[in-house]
């Protein structure tokens, strides 16, 4: 008897050494937690990349490196050119917003308004709906800036994550099947479940990020070219803005280039605005209308209402990684409620089997 309470003592003060050894790990890494995020979605996105090339040359070390190579000029260089611009040209806007023409645009726009025999009965101030827009203008560019300046202002810090995201990516990639079995094997959870929350996992990053860059991509470009046609400021900023939107279901970069259309439209830029109406409508929206049912196609096994919560929420509470962070935990909590159930199936199969 005293035996078996020693032995109760020991598991349980090993269990809370685990614990708390776990907690404290995992604590020490929270500062570096989105700079390994993105290494393990970058390595799951290019995995399949590393498994053709490795298999050809049957050298790890090599097809790890030569991934990495592939990655940089693919992915990190283009966003720093971009990041880079996008700083520039938020200053630009920023001062334009005051004294340039689109400040100019903006108090016609306004005028217009007040003149409308419909809002006219609403006694609108012109003076504070200008401030208003106008902060609203430089509330966005100075958030641009405000979000590419934290990731750079303590060149220190910035400079030990990136080469910590750099170091854990060219593991995960070579390494990252192994970590993935290793987990499988001590999470309590048993292998085949979590097999399956990495693959949930790993089809929610992959068809979010197909989205973003493919869907985002085109219609960011299709709208910042637009924007530079009919010679609206600011073209790459608002190319990048419908980007950054287009991941959110039901809304999409419409927020951006509908309003910009009807300004111009009601400021005497007749052409100018109809023809960001008709594009935006048949070209821009057209392109998400197409490809994203075939792109997400079954990785994303959420109903649109989820997914518009998820991106929203995460990005609230995660910032810019928010809009994939976000829809991963949705689609986590989706597959351990399912584990859930089916669980309570078989306890509850399990008697009448018995009975039977």
């Amino acid at each position: 008897m005293e035996t078996s309470d020693t032995d109760k003592i020991h598991a349980r003060f090993f269990y809370a050494t685990l614990i708390a050894v776990t907690l404290l790990f995992f604590f020490m890494l929270k500062t570096f937690f989105f700079a390994l995020f993105w290494a393990t979605v970058i390595a799951i996105l290019f995995s399949p990349l590393y498994r053709w090339l490795n298999g050809r040359i049957n050298a790890p070390n090599l097809s790890a490196s030569l991934v990495l190579v592939v990655i940089v000029l693919l992915i990190i260089l283009p966003a720093a050119l971009v990041g880079t611009l996008l700083v520039s040209e938020s200053v630009m806007l920023y001062d334009s917003v005051d004294s340039g023409p689109l400040g100019v645009k903006l108090k016609i726009f306004l005028m217009g308004l007040k003149n409308h025999p419909f809002l006219d009965r609403l006694h609108l101030d012109e003076a504070v709906l200008t401030q208003k827009i106008a902060d609203i203008a430089r509330g966005i560019t100075n958030f641009i800036v405000a979000t590419l300046s934290n990731l750079t202002q303590n060149t220190f810090v910035f400079i030990v994550k990136f080469g910590v995201m750099l170091y854990a990516l060219y593991y995960l990639i070579r390494d990252g099947q192994r970590f993935v079995r290793a987990a499988g094997r001590l999470l309590p959870i048993g292998d085949a479940r979590g097999r399956r929350l990495f693959e949930r996992f790993a089809a929610t990053a992959r068809a979010t990020l197909k989205v973003t860059v493919i869907i985002g991509g085109l219609q960011g470009i299709l709208g910042g070219i637009l924007f530079f046609i009919t010679g609206i400021e600011g073209a790459l900023i608002w190319g990048l803005l419908m980007i950054f939107f287009s991941v959110i279901p039901g809304i999409g970069c419409s927020i951006i280039w509908a309003p910009a259309g009807v300004i111009l439209i009601t400021t005497g830029h007749l052409w100018e605005g109809i023809t960001i109406l008709a594009a935006g409508a048949f070209v821009i929206s057209m392109v998400d209308n197409l490809l994203r049912p075939i792109l997400l196609g079954r990785d994303v096994q959420m109903h649109s209402l989820l997914i518009f919560l998820s991106t929203l929420g995460g990005i609230v509470v995660f910032g810019v990684s928010g809009f994939i962070l976000g829809p991963i935990l949705a689609a986590l909590l989706l597959a351990v409620w399912e584990m859930y159930g089916e669980s309570q199936a078989e306890d509850e199969q399990a008697p009448a089997k018995m009975d039977g």
